[in-house]
């Protein structure tokens, strides 16, 4: 089970494979909790010489789930709201395949 910090350091070495490809620098905005885990947003820093921060294209924001320690990365075409309920219907969906699965199990002889 992942904890706050390992979820932002998976998230940090992310940003940090994406700085190579970019001029600005990178970092994590905000982070919210979620029931499952976290979801960071991450851009480029605001540099000072200009008002405004640079955009990025791509940068959507990544869900990390504590309990198995996934790392998503999410799309910036689909709304966050509708990433975040997919995911959960599809821990809904591995958690009854589990269930099933273990009451099949206890019921072979």
């Amino acid at each position: 089970m992942l904890t706050e910090e390992d979820a932002r350091q998976l998230v940090l070495a992310e940003i940090h494979d994406v700085r190579n490809h970019v001029t600005c620098d990178l970092q994590i905005l905000r982070m919210d909790a979620l029931p499952f885990g976290w979801i960071f947003y991450w851009g480029a820093v605001w540099d000072g010489r200009n008002r405004q921060r640079p955009r990025l294209g791509g940068n959507g924001p990544f869900l990390v789930d504590r309990e198995n320690e996934r790392l998503i990365r999410t799309a910036t075409s689909v709304p966050i709201a509708r990433q975040i309920a997919d995911y959960e219907r599809r821990l809904r969906r591995e958690a009854h395949a589990r269930n099933t699965a273990a009451k099949q199990a206890a019921q072979q002889p």
